[in-house]
C-alpha cells in the first residue's frame, strides 16, 4: 500500500503520533533506528536526516562517516502497542551518501540492485513467502532470558500444552493491526517453538516485513514476560528454527514458474532457477546461515536440510516444490535460518536462480528418497553434495563464487567476510563448557 506525504501527516495527527523512528538494517541483520520528535518529520521527509555511519557494523570508516536516511513512504506504520499519550510511528529507510548516491553497503539498496538485474532478464516481480520460526523462553527474576521454556507443546498442539498460544495470538493481533495478512500460526515441533506465516509479497516489502515481524514478536513476548529468540539452534537435542523461503518469478501478472504442459507443471524457467540454486547452494550458505550457531541446526535428524538436492515432495533435501500450481507455483529453499539478514539472503538466492535462468542451466535429477538414510557413497552416486559443516567452511566456499560476490557487491562482501572471520575466530579460541566437561578430569 502506498502513502502520500499528505496522507501520512493526516494519519499522524489522527493517531496522536509524537515520535518517529527512522529504521534501517545493518550488515548483520540488526535493526537500527534514529528516533526523532515530530518537529523533525518534515526534515526527515525531505531526506535531510543525517547520522554517523562509522558507528554501524560494516558501514564506513570514521573519516567518511556522514550518511543520510531516505525514508520509504510506503513503509509508514504506527506501532499499535505504543502509548496513547503519544504513539510512535516508523519509516524504513535506505542509506545514501552525502553526494546523493545510494550507499553500496546498505543491504536494502543492494537487494534493489539485484532486482534490476532480474528486470533486465524480462521479469517484473520476485515474490517471496517465508516461514520464520522462533523460541519463547521465560524471563528470570532480573528480566533476563532464561533457558526455561514456557511450554511442553509439540507440532500443532493446543493449550493447555501450548502455553505460548496467548502470546502468539497477541502477536498475530498486533501484526494484523499493522497491516500484515496472517495465513497461519501454530506451535512447531520443539517445545517452546512457534511459527507465524504471513502472506507472500514482493522481495523488498517481504524483507521489510521480516524485520518488522521480528521486532513485533520480541516486543509482545516481553509483555508476556517471555523472551523470543530467532537464534537457529538454542537447545541441543531438539529441532532448530528455520526460515523456509518460497520464491517465484512473475512477469505481467503471470507466474513464470508455471507451465500447464511442463513436467510436474513446471516451466523451463523454473527448472533453470532450481539449477542455479543447486549450483550455488554451498557458496551462498555463509549468507543464508550466517552464525556459528547456524551450523548446529544443519545436521541430520532434526528436519533441517544438510544436503544439496531438490525434490517435488521429499522434505529431506535443501529444496522442494510445494504442490500448489498456477499463480502459487514456487520453489522452497529450506536451509535458510531466521538469523539471516533478509535483504542479503534474498539477494544471493535471487542471483543464484537468475544465473541458472540466464545460462539456461539444467538441474540434476530430483532426489525423491529420504537422503538422511543414504550413506555417503549413495549420496555421491546421486550427485548430492553436503552443505558446509561450519561457518568457516561456508566462508571459504563463499569466496570462491563470483556470482554470489557480485550479488553482495564489493562493500558488503569484504566487510561481511571480515566480520564473520572475526566471529569464527572468537568461537574457535573460546574454551567451551563441553570441553571442560570432557577433558578437565580425564587428562
Amino acid at each position: 500500500m502506498g502513502y502520500t506525504r499528505e496522507e501520512i501527516l493526516k494519519r499522524i495527527e489522527e493517531e496522536n503520533v509524537k515520535f518517529i523512528r527512522l529504521q534501517f538494517t545493518d550488515m548483520l541483520g540488526t535493526i537500527k533506528n534514529v528516533e526523532i520528535p515530530l518537529s523533525q518529520l518534515e526534515k526527515a521527509l525531505d531526506n535531510m536526516m543525517m547520522f554517523d555511519g562509522s558507528s554501524i557494523e560494516g558501514f564506513v570508516r570514521i573519516e567518511e562517516s556522514d550518511m543520510y536516511l531516505y525514508p520509504d513512504l510506503d513503509t509508514f506504520v504506527v506501532f499499535p502497542w505504543t502509548s496513547e499519550k503519544g504513539k510512535v510511528a516508523r519509516f524504513i529507510c535506505d542509506i545514501y551518501n552525502p553526494d546523493g548516491t545510494p550507499f553500496e553497503g546498505c543491504p536494502r539498496y543492494n537487494l534493489k540492485r539485484n532486482l534490476k538485474k532480474m528486470e533486465e532478464l524480462g521479469f517484473d516481480a520476485f515474490n517471496i513467502g517465508t516461514e520464520p520460526e522462533f523460541f519463547l523462553f521465560k524471563l528470570d527474576e532480573k528480566g533476563e532470558p532464561s533457558l526455561e521454556l514456557n511450554d511442553h507443546g509439540g507440532y500443532f498442539d493446543l493449550a493447555p500444552t501450548d502455553l505460548g498460544e496467548n502470546c502468539r495470538r497477541d502477536i498475530v493481533l498486533e501484526l494484523e493491526e499493522m497491516g500484515f495478512e496472517i495465513e497461519a500460526s501454530h506451535h512447531e515441533v520443539a517445545p517452546g517453538q512457534h511459527e507465524i506465516d504471513f502472506k507472500y509479497s514482493d522481495a523488498v516489502k517481504h524483507a521489510d516485513d521480516i524485520q518488522t515481524f521480528k521486532l513485533v514478536v520480541k516486543t509482545i513476548a516481553r509483555k508476556h514476560n517471555l523472551h523470543a529468540t530467532f537464534m537457529p539452534k538454542p537447545l541441543f537435542g531438539v529441532n532448530g528454527s528455520g526460515m523456509h523461503v518460497n520464491m517465484s518469478l512473475f512477469n505481467e501478472g503471470k507466474n513464470a514458474f508455471y507451465d500447464a504442459d511442463g513436467e510436474m507443471e513446471l516451466s523451463d524457467t523454473a527448472y533453470q532457477f532450481i539449477a542455479g540454486i543447486i549450483k550455488h547452494a554451498t557458496n551462498f550458505t555463509a549468507v543464508t546461515n550466517p552464525t556459528v550457531n547456524s551450523y548446529k541446526r544443519l545436521v541430520p535428524g532434526y528436519e533441517a536440510p544438510c544436503y544439496v538436492a531438490w525434490s517435488g515432495s521429499n522434505r529431506s533435501p535443501l529444496m522442494r516444490i510445494p504442490n500448489s500450481r498456477g499463480l502459487s507455483t514456487r520453489v522452497e529453499v529450506r536451509s535458510v535460518d531466521p538469523s539471516a539478514n533478509p535483504y542479503m539472503a534474498l539477494s544471493v538466492l535471487l542471483a543464484s536462480g537468475l544465473d541458472g535462468v540466464a545460462n539456461k542451466l539444467t538441474p540434476p535429477s530430483a532426489v525423491d528418497r529420504n537422503i538422511y538414510v543414504m550413506n555417503k557413497a549413495e549420496r555421491e552416486e546421486n550427485g548430492v553434495k553436503d552443505l558446509p559443516a561450519t561457518l568457516m567452511d561456508a566462508l571459504i566456499e563463499l569466496q570462491k563464487d563470483e556470482t554470489i560476490i557480485n550479488a553482495l557487491g564489493d562493500h558488503l562482501f569484504e566487510h561481511y567476510v571480515e566480520a564473520k572471520e572475526i566471529e569464527w575466530d572468537m568461537f574457535r579460541t573460546t574454551v567451551h563448557p563441553w570441553e571442560r566437561e570432557q577433558y578437565l578430569t580425564q587428562y
